[in-house]
């Protein structure tokens, strides 16, 4: 991979990683043994990796001119294995969490091991971790093949990719060290907070500075959602994130905003982060991978563009809605409960346009499971999006605010619909980039399949049942006036729920697993290829036959 960069990029990377030595050293000098200094430590000696990298490709020639003519796909290689190792560890610590909340007792006696530092290790791992990486290499790979342009160098991908991980990393250990800003998300700390910027960035740089190269004058709708994405992901990382850190040498910073103004900030940011890091870039990626898995252009392309600006334009006042019966304003909270009813529009639009797309092709799905996994996360979109707009009316959100069924409805759009789409995208993906013509085990992505879509179900279900019963439990008054059930009745009431929530994340990461295995002996098989894949024609020759306007 170094040995691929000219010179040029050599020496770019080397003042890179110089500089990140440094910003290390200092950081773990001014810490002193905190959580800042542990953290220098590992910028420190991430960027010394690099270097050790760089010295062992010194001498190696310049990369043939020949490559220009070809796609720039290994960044994109490691990106899909990094996304199966977070996929791995994120769903891992799920399943331990759910355990402990069945069965208290299995606590392990260590700060670290807390319910309250493993579960943002949990929600970042899967979806900065599994998701932020999916993203990143099914974005790069789609961009090129759709604008028929190489990425316009070689270090800016391989940036992203260390850079974007290296900040995961930082996110997980700090709340494992016990260390956040405190909020919904868990936000990390200040100096991550501003790398994740200077990586962000660079990122949309490349998107840009390859649609200025683009040989494709169309920019196929794909490529919308994936700009849309990255763009605003950057707004509201920044505006939420605005913060003072104590000093240079401390991790702790406090935010700008406070009290309700803070709670509709992190509202905005966290319904949005839904809305455009988990809906818009994946969407991008099944407007992409599901045709082309089917062999059927899009149903009706002036339909998905038409989603996207209602999507893009709706989502953004959504987010006060998880703000009812606060001190928010009345108006905001019926702005925001309004939005999210007319949100069912755009949304059924894009999944029932997949769903349409597959018309003519409802045999492959019988005999592919990986369009099968495509299939059901398009129905699992659609299906989330109509209850998320039903959670959003004031009279429901009574019942189920702070309860399971929240929960229920946030794992149905992350395992039905975000990992269903991902990994449907990895298993199409793979033998394309690695030139192989299947994968290692197809009998093992049916079981993955079957893993997956019984866990999903099995936890979902469990978490509607629990906060249903919660919501009510909680507003039952006897004659007197008084409270029903206690809220340890309620607990008791919950507990076989909990189990089967754990056993539903358990069947999930055992599919999670045999998909890593799977696509990593895919990779390994030595099977050569005469002639590229069908999928991957080269540069010059590629057409966009994804943009055909079927159906219109």
């Amino acid at each position: 991979m170094i040995s691929q960069l000219t010179g040029t990029e050599r020496i770019v990377a080397a003042f890179t990683f110089l500089i990140l030595i440094c910003f290390g050293v200092a950081m773990a000098a001014a810490g002193r043994g905190d959580l800042i200094g542990t953290h220098g430590w590992i910028i420190a000696l991430s960027a010394v990796a690099g270097v050790i990298a760089l010295l062992r490709a010194y001498g190696a020639p310049e990369p043939s001119p020949a490559r220009l003519s070809e796609y720039y796909d290994d960044p994109s290689k490691v990106g899909i294995v990094l996304t199966l190792i977070w996929g791995v560890v994120g769903m891992l610590v799920g399943v331990w969490v759910a355990a402990l909340l069945a069965w208290p007792e299995l606590t392990v006696d260590a700060e670290w091991a807390s319910f309250g530092r493993l579960r943002p290790v949990h929600t970042s791992g899967v979806i900065f971790g599994f998701g932020g990486n999916a993203l990143i290499a099914t974005s790069l790979h789609v961009l090129q093949r759709t604008t028929r342009a190489r990425l316009p160098d070689q270090f800016s991908p391989w940036f992203v990719l260390f850079g974007y991980n290296l900040f995961c990393v930082l996110a997980a250990s700090g709340y494992l060290m016990g260390v956040s800003q405190s909020k919904e998300y868990a936000e990390p700390e200040w100096y991550a907070d501003i790398w994740l910027v200077i990586v962000w960035v660079v990122y949309f740089s490349i998107y840009i500075r390859t649609l200025m190269r683009r040989k494709e004058p169309h920019i196929y709708v794909a490529n919308w959602y994936y700009m849309a994405f990255i763009l605003v992901v950057a707004l509201l990382h920044i505006v939420n994130n605005l913060a003072v850190p104590v000093s240079l040498g401390h991790a702790k910073s406090y935010s700008l905003f406070s009290g309700v103004q803070d709670a509709m900030t992190q509202w905005w940011y966290g319904h949005n982060a839904v809305a455009f890091f988990l809906t818009a870039g994946f969407l991008g990626m099944m407007y992409y991978y599901l045709p082309k898995r089917a062999g059927r252009p899009i149903y009706s392309y002036r339909t998905s563009i038409i989603s996207f600006w209602g999507i893009t334009f709706m989502y953004m006042w959504a987010g006060s809605h998880h703000l009812h019966y606060t001190a928010l304003p009345h108006w905001v909270q019926t702005l925001g409960m309004a939005f999210s009813v007319v949100l069912l529009v755009p949304s059924w639009a894009s999944a029932g346009n997949a769903l349409l797309t597959l018309n003519g092709a409802w045999h492959k799905v019988r005999d592919d499971a990986v369009l099968r996994f495509m299939m059901l996360a398009a129905i699992f979109y659609g299906l989330s999006t109509f209850e998320g707009s039903f959670m959003a009316i004031r009279a429901v959100n009574s019942l189920s605010h702070y309860t399971d069924w929240t929960v229920g409805h946030v794992h149905a759009g992350a395992l039905g619909w975000v990992a269903m789409i991902t990994y449907g995208s990895l298993y199409a993906l793979t033998p394309w980039l690695w030139k192989r013509p299947a994968l290692y085990s197809p009998k093992l992505v049916e079981w993955h399949f079957w893993l997956a879509l019984s866990g999903t179900v099995v936890y979902v279900f469990a978490m509607w049942n629990s906060g249903v019963i919660q919501g009510l439990m909680w507003r039952t008054y006897n004659d007197s006036g008084t409270l029903n059930y206690s809220f340890v009745d309620s607990l008791v009431a919950m507990h076989p729920y909990y189990i089967a929530r754990a056993f539903g994340g358990l069947l999930f990461l055992a599919g999670a697993v045999l998909a890593l295995y799977n696509i990593w002996m895919t990779i390994r098989i030595p099977v050569p290829v005469a002639a590229e894949s069908a999928s991957d024609i080269p540069m010059a020759l590629q057409p966009a036959t994804l943009t055909a306007q079927a159906g219109e």
